[in-house]
């Protein structure tokens, strides 16, 4: 869901929310995504942020434009949004908590550790 008063720009939620769409399996391969229009209804916003949104999807090629008919969703889409996270967010998320795991004076095994009870507890909520 989009946040007006989050950290993130709205323009980057609404390409999150459609990516997270995308991962779900609720838009595939060559589906037509929704309008700049439609957003802006959803979610209650201006309709150039909301194309805004669409323009970095275009631009990381999760979707491509068809003349007249709207953005469709490639067919590499899902790959790209996993790869992207993986290499941007997680990546980040995980810097974050070495950096904070250093200053808390955590050494590098108390720290594994505390990752393989997380693991082993997300397993757990999964079954």
């Amino acid at each position: 869901m989009v946040d007006i008063n989050g950290s993130k720009p709205i323009y980057i939620q609404i390409a999150e929310w459609v990516e997270n769409e995308i991962l779900r399996g609720h838009f595939k391969p060559n589906d037509k995504v929704h309008s700049q229009y439609t957003l802006a209804d959803m979610f209650n916003i201006n309709p150039a942020t909301a194309a805004k949104g669409l323009n970095v999807l275009h631009d990381d090629r999760i979707v491509y434009n068809k003349r007249g008919l709207g953005k469709f969703v490639t067919d590499d889409a899902k790959a790209i949004i996993l790869e992207k996270r993986k290499n941007e967010t997680l990546k980040r998320l995980l810097r974050d908590v070495v950096i904070e795991a250093n200053h808390l004076q955590i050494d590098e095994q108390e720290l594994r550790d505390m990752l393989e009870d997380v693991i082993r507890d997300h397993k757990g909520e999964k079954t």
